[in-house]
């Protein structure tokens, strides 16, 4: 495993795909470790500008052949086991890109933002040759970056809009198969900071044996 983009990784995240199989665990860390960059490269914003030129080079690399990506890239490496799907995942770096700007961001964008992130894992569980469980790799994504945008945004009405779009949300637990065990793990931990009204204390005290349950059961 590449050590490197496993740094990248925060707690909740390592800890998910600790729980996923060894055929899938290369997929699993080459779309967290992206996800991690690309919120890095948008929470440390000082140029929102080039910050734009930074995703627009990640889009541009994302939409052409592998066999054109530059050498040297651990990231782009990586993604070379999504098998030509890659390309799905610009929207990732769309819905990033929602929270450039000033604050508070309008719905509409936090919206998009938890709508590009949710289609990455969507387009996961096709990677991992689980189709049919797209639907609820979408749903259950969705409910992983709502959570994770409920913990990072600081703006009163941010805030609010992220829990709003909690209050949406369809919190059951989803049907997922064991290639994205990982995805129950993050689900189920969002849920349960929801529930608490808590979202920053995500891989806090008693996550671990929520995962651990998770992970090991799914349940």
């Amino acid at each position: 495993m590449d050590h490197a983009l496993l740094a990248l990784l925060a707690a909740p995240q390592r800890l998910a795909l600790a729980y996923a199989p060894r055929r899938a665990r290369p997929a699993w860390l080459a779309l967290l470790a992206l996800d991690a960059r690309l919120g890095q490269q948008v929470r440390v914003q000082r140029e929102p500008i080039l910050t734009q030129l930074r995703l627009a080079w990640w889009r541009e690399r994302l939409g052409e052949p592998a066999g054109r990506w530059p050498k040297g890239e651990p990231q782009l490496e990586a993604l070379s086991v999504w098998q030509g799907e890659y390309g799905s995942l610009t929207a990732l770096v769309d819905g990033w890109e929602e929270l450039l700007g000033d604050a508070p961001l309008s719905f509409a964008k936090l919206e998009n933002f938890v709508a590009g992130r949710a289609v990455a894992f969507q387009t996961l569980a096709r990677v991992l040759g689980r189709a049919d469980a797209d639907n609820a790799a979408h749903r259950a994504g969705e409910g992983w970056a709502i959570a994770d945008l409920a913990a990072h945004v600081t703006h009163p009405e941010e805030r609010a809009g992220a829990m709003a779009l909690a209050k949406k949300h369809d919190w059951r637990r989803p049907r997922l198969p064991r290639e994205l065990r990982p995805l129950s793990i993050l689900h189920g931990l969002s849920a349960r900071a929801i529930l608490r009204k808590d979202p920053g204390t995500i891989g806090g005290r008693g996550d671990f044996f929520v995962a651990l349950r998770l992970g090991i059961l799914g349940l």
